[in-house]
């Protein structure tokens, strides 16, 4: 049976039968994904206990690889055990198997290096988003991923614009596993690679999330790589695909096979010029000519734009077509006066999915528009608000007490129609 993909919003009982065949197939107790695949011993991953699902389910059922795993996390008893013992779980919840059941480990004994054991660093096969639209570097980023070769990828661009959605969609839909490990100044050695944490009265060493997608052979995504301090340094070998020495430990991990990174940043690594993304620094030219490209990623299409507002709001059971095609109409007109010089800001598609969703709870096109724009100085949020009133001349009539300054309004219009987008 061909996994296919299905709506995001899984049926339960889809979970219970995965969970029941592997009850059926293995009746008593704990099992590991070694015992699932037949060769104890052996390197294991997300996949063997998928085909096992796979061979088992019947083949009207379409299962989705992250509901799969998403189930069995349920009944997880330790890193890589599970406890699918069907006849205790069915004594104890009846005839039907509850998902929302956690069993607790069965043993105190404590490894001297474990394997990370929180979600957040754990990692996992995103789901599906269905308001997502997949455009610009979408296709590629995701032969990147199918292809199984390490390829440490680059991606910069404005705020708002998808680069990390797109990591994790296109993750979901080749049902690879993610870890996400957020940057600040602060992030070290010990937050990427491990350490030596308190468990249960023993100290323990765990791995950090970029060692642990080493070993998983996932997909590492470093997000807002930019805002880290030389100490990130420490991922210098792993970007070269080379196994690494975990000096703590004096292990030697090599990278499993499916193993890549990407990094997603505002700038190149060379800092804000114009104080915009506060905080950037200016990171190693080593570091960053270890990664095999740079992609530029530009703000969707006004096509694209509309597609994703459209589905928002079927989402919410709003039928506006009108008024998804005029926001995006308004967002470009900005956007081509930032880059153009005329405004400081601009409208990312991340704002504009904000606007659809206010507009959703208040139904107020205008209203919603002006509390999407406070964020933004008076002046430039008259500014912003005289440019959708000129494109949506239907709202105006609501707001008397809008102030436009004449002057700056006009010079965003007048130049902004003549100059083309820079991307």
């Amino acid at each position: 049976m061909k996994l296919t993909k299905i709506d995001y919003y899984e049926d339960a009982s889809k979970k219970e039968k995965i969970i029941q065949i592997l009850s059926d197939g293995f009746p008593g107790g704990n099992v590991s994904f070694n015992d699932i695949r037949g060769f104890p011993g052996g390197n294991v991953s997300f996949n063997d206990i998928r085909n096992y699902v796979e061979a088992n389910a019947a083949d009207e059922l379409e299962i989705r690889p992250g509901t799969i795993y998403s189930a069995v996390q349920q009944y997880r008893v330790g890193r890589g055990v599970y406890n699918v013992n069907g006849e205790r779980l069915k004594s104890e919840n009846g005839s039907n198997i509850n998902l929302a059941v956690k069993i607790k480990p069965t043993s105190n004994l404590q490894p001297e290096v474990m394997e990370t054991d929180s979600l957040e660093d754990e990692g996992v096969i995103p789901d599906m988003d269905p308001l997502y639209v997949p455009f610009g570097f979408h296709n590629k980023l995701k032969k990147i991923i199918d292809s199984g070769i390490f390829f440490p990828t680059f991606i910069t661009g404005l705020s708002g614009n998808g680069k990390t959605k797109s990591v994790q969609q296109v993750c979901a839909e080749t049902g690879r596993k993610l870890f996400r490990v957020n940057i600040t100044v602060e992030t070290d050695e010990d937050d990427l690679i491990g350490g030596f944490r308190l468990k249960d009265g023993n100290t323990v060493f765990e791995y950090g999330p970029a060692v642990q997608a080493m070993k998983d052979g996932a997909v590492l995504l470093i997000d807002e790589i930019d805002l880290a301090s030389n100490k990130i340094l420490c991922l210098q070998s792993i970007l070269e695909g080379s196994p690494y020495h975990v000096k703590k430990t004096g292990e030697f991990v090599k990278p499993a096979a499916g193993f890549t990174v990407i990094a997603t940043a505002n700038t190149k690594g060379k800092g804000s010029d114009d104080g915009r993304f506060i905080g950037t620094n200016i990171l190693n030219e080593a570091f960053l000519e270890r990664f095999v490209i740079t992609v530029e990623q530009e703000y969707p299409s006004q096509i694209v734009e509309k597609n994703i507002l459209n589905k928002l709001f079927n989402r919410f059971d709003i039928v506006d077509d009108d008024f998804a095609d005029k926001l995006t109409k308004w967002a470009k007109l900005i956007r081509d006066g930032f880059f153009n010089g005329s405004v400081d800001e601009l409208i990312t598609t991340r704002r504009l999915v904000h606007i659809a969703k206010t507009y959703s709870i208040f139904g107020d096109k205008l209203e919603s528009i002006k509390y999407c724009l406070s964020r933004f100085d008076d002046e430039t949020k008259a500014i912003f608000l005289d440019s959708y009133t000129k494109i949506d001349a239907n709202v105006s009539e609501n707001d008397d007490a809008q102030v436009i300054p004449e002057l700056e309004t006009n010079e965003v219009k007048n130049e902004s129609t003549t100059v083309s987008h820079p991307f």
